[in-house]
């Protein structure tokens, strides 16, 4: 078969041929970038260890008014372990009221973050956790919560579980029922109400809470309410002030399950705090100017995952996993799963985050490297950087997405991405990049012209989409998917997990979806297949030369 000419293994590697000015920029950006990655990472550790000193300080506090015996207190697993062992024994040998499940209950009810979602599938104990959570400051006389759900009907669920454990964890509290508030001996307050308008969100100007929580959020379909009551987080109680909290819970999908997506799931960590950002242009929340934080996050948010096993209760006999099995195959990824990855209409229905996203890793310099990318302005460009392992697998590991790059500043990223890795393998770009509007050069010419070279993309949109389809699959021997993403690459996989079908065409994802990340990703592994499979026999090429069959009969 035709194609390229096989490289000679023992050939020197190819070099650009530059300028002792730009070898000289190289070097001192490298440099640059060195430093600020070691200057946040150092800001991150502080960062952390006040956290960590301020909860502690918190537990503390907290216990030893419960050992004066005046109150009640909500004391949790996290509180026990700060304690000396006598003490510990002591607090144990207490009426336990509620003592939350291992794992995700635990951490979400310990968590210190301003803005924290507990979501997934469904009996994971997401709305007790909820109702348990603000008690942690009623003994504090300032202490005032607010507590919503969509519809009354779906309040007065939440109410009668409130009324379980309340009464059992401060007795003397009363529920007041013209008010809908909770009144305990301290004086502390939180008020339980629904707001099924977004528009009536209004009626809360003026008031002020220390904590505001919201059971199934994603009933809401945009951020509208939970930004407004943003504003409303505030207190002058010292206490209350290191303490100001936002809670919400969720089951994946529902009218509001795409923003509550690109709030606290898409492109972020599980279990781990992350700086607060604006869910379009995803630039984070910092302190303004003249602040002594200026440039600092604002706040922190957290993703707690649910999931049913995490729930002994409904799991003892196995009749509530068995219903949420026989669900249709969307519902029962949501709610048994916990799956926010899955939509009706998903163009990748495959798509799974457990399977197909890890964290980043060292990746070995002898794999082959790719580019690929689509070319935009108005609209972003993307650049999507992979490896190929020796399996023939391909790693996603870096991604540029940005607006408003001409194309020498795409050209000039590129390269300064590049700058440790090892030279691409091959490089693709949408091929309507080298057309040419007027007698200047075009999009492509110039990116060349800079260093950055290219091959034009085969752009057939559908054998592309199966490339993808085929990749996303498992591998019938390693039972493992042929593409990965880096966590780090939030774009792609945004847009691989939530694409649509096109409405009149099946075999077509729909155009007018956010589909940069997608088109570039397609050009890479449609290219790649028709164009480059040369990279596939030189993979092999080389195993074989280093695992090679010393004895016919046996095989090794």
């Amino acid at each position: 078969m035709a194609g390229r000419p096989k490289k000679d293994p023992n050939a020197p590697k190819a070099t650009y041929n530059l300028s002792t000015r730009e070898r000289a920029r190289r070097a001192a950006q490298k440099k640059l970038n060195g430093a600020k990655r070691r200057a946040k990472k150092t800001t991150q550790a502080a960062e952390d260890k006040r956290r960590y000193a301020r909860n502690l300080e918190t537990k503390i506090t907290k216990v030893e008014k419960a050992l004066v015996g005046k109150e009640t207190k909500v004391i949790d697993q996290g509180d026990l372990a700060v304690l000396p062992d006598a003490v510990s024994e002591l607090v144990k040998d207490s009426e336990i009221v509620f003592q939350p499940n291992a794992g995700p209950q635990e951490e979400f009810l310990s968590a210190g973050e301003r803005d924290v979602l507990y979501g997934g599938a469904a009996g994971g104990g997401k709305s007790f956790a909820l109702l348990a959570d603000p008690l942690r400051f009623c003994h504090n006389s300032n202490h005032r919560g607010l507590l919503l759900r969509r519809t009354l009907d779906e309040l007065t669920e939440l109410i009668d579980k409130s009324r379980q454990l309340y009464v059992k964890a401060f007795p003397g509290a009363k529920f007041r029922e013209s008010k809908s508030t909770w009144h305990f001996p301290s004086g502390a307050t939180i008020w339980f109400t629904y707001l099924d308008k977004d528009k009536d969100v209004t009626r809360f100007q003026g008031q002020a809470f220390n904590w505001i929580g919201i059971d199934e959020i994603t009933q809401y379909p945009t951020p509208y309410v939970w930004d407004y009551l943003r504003s409303r987080l505030r207190t002058t109680d010292p206490e209350l002030q290191q303490h100001l909290y936002m809670r919400c819970t969720a089951n994946p999908g529902g009218v509001g399950g795409w923003w509550v997506k690109k709030t606290y799931i898409d492109g972020t960590p599980e279990n781990k705090p992350f700086p607060a950002f604006d869910i379009e242009t995803r630039r984070e929340f910092v302190w303004p100017p003249g602040h002594e934080k200026a440039g600092q996050p604002l706040f922190f948010r957290k993703f707690v995952p649910a999931r049913l096993t995490d729930n002994p209760h409904l799991m003892a006999d196995g009749q509530y996993e068995a219903m949420l099995r026989s669900l249709p195959d969307v519902e029962r990824r949501r709610l048994l799963e916990g799956d926010w990855d899955v939509a009706e209409g998903a163009a990748f229905p495959e798509f799974s985050r457990s399977k197909h996203i890890v964290e980043p890793f060292e990746l070995p310099t002898n794999w082959p490297r790719i580019r690929m990318a689509d070319y935009g302005y108005a609209a972003p460009s993307c650049v999507l950087w992979g490896a190929i392992d020796w399996d023939d697998n391909i790693w996603i590991y870096r991604e540029l997405y940005e607006k408003h790059l001409t194309a020498e500043q795409l050209a000039d990223k590129i390269l300064a991405a590049e700058q440790l890795d090892p030279l691409p393998h091959y490089t693709v770009l949408d091929s309507s990049c080298w057309n040419k509007t007027g007698f200047g050069p075009s999009i492509a010419e110039v990116m060349m012209r800079q260093g950055v070279r290219w091959t034009p993309a085969d752009r057939n949109r559908i054998q592309g989409k199966m490339e993808i389809h085929r990749r996303l699959a498992d591998n019938p021997y390693t039972e493992e998917p042929r593409i990965r993403f880096f966590s780090t690459c939030s774009n792609i996989v945004k847009q691989i997990a939530g694409i649509p079908l096109s409405k009149t065409n099946s075999e077509d994802v729909d155009t007018k979806a956010e589909d940069h990340a997608y088109d570039a990703l397609r050009y890479g592994m449609m290219t790649r297949m028709s164009g480059y499979a040369s990279i596939h026999q030189q993979l092999h090429s080389i195993k074989n030369q280093v695992h090679q069959v010393q004895d016919e009969v046996f095989g090794y």
